[in-house]
């Protein structure tokens, strides 16, 4: 036969002993399944590629939508016997520590010996505020004023500048006797004011200040109490700080100033707002001191507004509206340095 007619003959299945017909009809094969799954590509949605197959149901029917899932709300659980009791116990302290303050604010804008009468109740019969008046002028509330509040501004400024750098070299420094001295300072704490205020009136009276208002300031140039809390919160502040403003060429007054005071401001609001008020209703030693009526404090002149009165009863309206008055500026201390206050008792320190 011619090498013409053998290629014109149909091909049949090839052997299976030939390797090469057994590879062209594998590569046949391939090429016609992918020309097949182009064509089954190409006749499918143009929008994109199709969706996850829908449920079994009536041909044609749309797919149901999806339920929301509403959040069911945990019910609250009523207040247990222990939250009752502490809710309890908050009230009636609560009702303990204002109950005097409405009971002088009702007496003072109340009728005069209204509160020594029977029938007395909550609501006054009538309201006057002439009592303010007569208090003001009987006790001479403006002079008592201005010494109060300068007296213990004086002494605040006086016990920051000993207390800080005293509460910052037991807190940060270290130097030989640093505990013994500390507990010495501590020791003082147990000594009585009484016990020391007749030393400090020979002392002062010695020195010429009896009777004035330097008097009224020096023997409260520092207070052990004070340097003992401040101390304690600067004792919180990490020691890499302290470290760092070394590195940094700071001096010991210069880390004090930059770095220590400011991150004990809490604390140092904190023991301010105690100092003043301490200060402030200070009484035993101004009576001591304080001779003439011209530099008598708050509660010195609330003293001789009571001794001073001629009446067998005294008027429970004047003295009453006399103690709102000079109660003012611990008030207005108070509302203030509120926020620093409670940052300074609730705070764990700097390094917290």
């Amino acid at each position: 036969m011619s090498a013409g007619t053998s290629s014109d003959a149909p091909v049949g299945p090839p052997d299976p002993a030939d390797p090469v017909g057994r590879a062209d009809q594998t590569d046949q094969t391939d090429q016609t399944d992918q020309t097949d799954q182009t064509d089954q590509t190409d006749q499918t949605d143009p929008a994109g590629p199709a969706g996850p197959p829908a449920p079994a149901g009536r041909p044609g029917s749309a797919a149901p939508a999806p339920t929301a899932v509403r959040a069911v709300r945990p019910r609250r659980r009523p207040p247990g016997t222990a939250t009752l009791a502490r809710l309890a116990l908050l009230t009636v302290g609560i009702v303990v520590a204002v109950l005097p303050f409405a009971w002088m604010l009702r007496t003072a804008i109340g009728p005069a010996q209204s509160a020594l009468a029977l029938d007395s109740n909550p609501i006054p019969s009538r309201v006057q505020f002439h009592s303010f008046d007569q208090a003001w002028h009987a006790g001479d509330l403006g002079s008592a004023l201005l010494t109060g509040v300068g007296v213990s501004l004086a002494i605040l400024a006086l016990q920051l500048a000993t207390a800080v750098p005293a509460a910052y070299a037991f807190a940060c420094l270290r130097f030989r006797g640093r505990t013994a001295l500390f507990a010495v300072v501590l020791a003082t704490l147990l000594v009585p004011a009484q016990v020391t205020a007749v030393p400090n009136y020979v002392t002062i009276s010695a020195l010429g200040f009896a009777d004035t208002r330097v008097g009224l300031v020096l023997p409260f140039m520092t207070h052990a109490g004070m340097i003992f809390m401040l101390r304690q919160y600067m004792s919180t502040i990490p020691a890499s700080v302290l470290d760092a403003a070394r590195m940094d060429g700071l001096s010991t007054w210069r880390t004090l100033r930059s770095i220590i005071v400011p991150l004990a401001a809490p604390a140092i609001a904190s023991v301010s707002v105690f100092s003043f008020l301490l200060s402030y209703n200070e009484y035993l030693w101004p009576l001591l001191v304080a001779r003439s009526p011209g530099i008598a404090t708050p509660p010195l002149a609330l003293a001789r507004l009571l001794s001073d009165s001629s009446a067998i009863i005294p008027d429970f309206a004047e003295l009453t509206a006399a103690a709102l008055i000079i109660s003012l500026p611990s008030l207005a201390v108070f509302v203030v340095a509120q926020r620093r206050l409670a940052a300074g008792i609730t705070g764990t320190g700097a390094g917290a």
